[in-house]
C-alpha cells in the first residue's frame, strides 16, 4: 500500500548528513534531493499518477532503470517538493529572528522538513533545461511558493499572462493533458488550495499581485505561510488518502 505519511528523507542516502552545519546552523538542503534520489517517492509517484487523465488518455507511468525520473509517451516528468520555508542567504535576517523567537527552532524545522517530504508535498513536471522545477524557484515573483506557483497555472489555463508563462507554454503538452484548471485540480487533490468554485486560488499571505518580492515581509507573515502550508499538507494527504483506500493502492 501507498503509505502517504512516509518521509523520503529516510531513504535518501546522506540526506541529514551535516544538514545543521548548512546556512550558519539555520540548515539547508540535504547532501541528495529526495526529489530523484527516494525509491519510494518514484515508485509511489508512479503508482498515485499513472491513470486515465481528463483528456481521455490513460498516462502509464515508468522508471528508467537507474534514472531519478518517470516516463511516459516521450515525456520526462520529475517530482518536484512543493513546500518551502525561505532559507536563503538573501533571506537569513528574517530566518534568525525566527529562530530566536522559538524554543526549539530545529526540532520545528526538522518536522516540517520530513512533513514536507512526503506524498503530499509532491508533484510531478516536465524535465528539461529551464523547467518548471527551476524556474518557480528562481523568479524573485514567486520564490518557491506553491501558492503563487498554482496562480500562475491558475492564469495559463484562463489564457492570462503571468511570470512563469513561458516554461507553463513550453509544457503546454504536459498542461493540456488536463484539459482545464479544474481537472488539474481535481487530479492532483489540490481542491483546498483554491475557492469552491475553482475561480480563484488562496493565496497564503497578503498579497498584492505579482508586482513585488514573493518573500514574506515579517515573522509574523512568515508563521502565518508556514501553517498555512501545514494545512494544505494535512487536507492533501487526507484527499490522497481517501483516494488510496478507495482504489486499493
Amino acid at each position: 500500500m501507498i503509505d502517504v505519511s512516509f518521509d523520503f528523507t529516510s531513504d535518501t542516502p546522506g540526506y541529514w548528513d551535516g544538514y545543521w552545519e548548512r546556512m550558519n546552523g539555520l540548515g539547508g538542503c540535504g547532501k541528495k534531493d529526495p526529489d530523484s534520489c527516494s525509491p519510494t517517492l518514484l515508485g509511489y509517484s508512479r503508482r498515485l499518477w499513472s491513470r486515465v487523465l481528463p483528456n481521455g488518455e490513460r498516462m502509464e507511468l515508468e522508471i528508467p532503470r537507474h534514472r531519478g525520473y518517470l516516463v511516459w509517451n516521450a515525456m520526462r516528468l520529475s517530482c518536484d517538493s512543493i513546500t518551502c520555508s525561505f532559507r536563503y542567504a538573501r533571506n537569513e535576517k528574517m530566518i534568525r529572528e525566527v529562530y530566536a523567537s522559538m524554543d526549539d527552532y530545529k526540532s520545528w524545522i526538522e518536522n516540517f522538513t520530513r512533513r514536507s517530504y512526503t506524498l503530499p508535498g509532491e508533484m510531478i513536471f516536465p524535465m528539461h533545461v529551464k523547467s518548471m522545477n527551476q524556474q518557480r524557484g528562481m523568479n524573485r515573483k514567486i520564490r518557491d511558493r506553491w501558492d503563487l506557483t498554482l496562480e500562475c497555472i491558475r492564469r495559463y489555463y484562463a489564457g492570462e499572462d503571468s511570470p512563469l508563462a513561458d516554461v507553463l507554454n513550453s509544457d503546454r503538452d504536459f498542461f493540456d493533458m488536463f484539459v482545464d484548471f479544474r481537472s488539474y485540480i481535481d487530479f492532483f487533490f489540490l481542491n483546498d488550495c483554491v475557492t469552491d468554485d475553482y475561480s480563484r486560488v488562496n493565496i497564503w499571505t497578503e498579497w498584492h499581485g505579482f508586482s513585488t518580492d514573493a518573500l514574506p515581509a515579517s515573522v509574523p507573515e512568515y508563521f502565518g505561510f508556514m501553517n498555512r502550508q501545514g494545512r494544505f499538507l494535512e487536507n492533501r494527504r487526507r484527499r490522497m488518502q481517501d483516494f488510496i483506500d478507495l482504489n486499493h493502492m
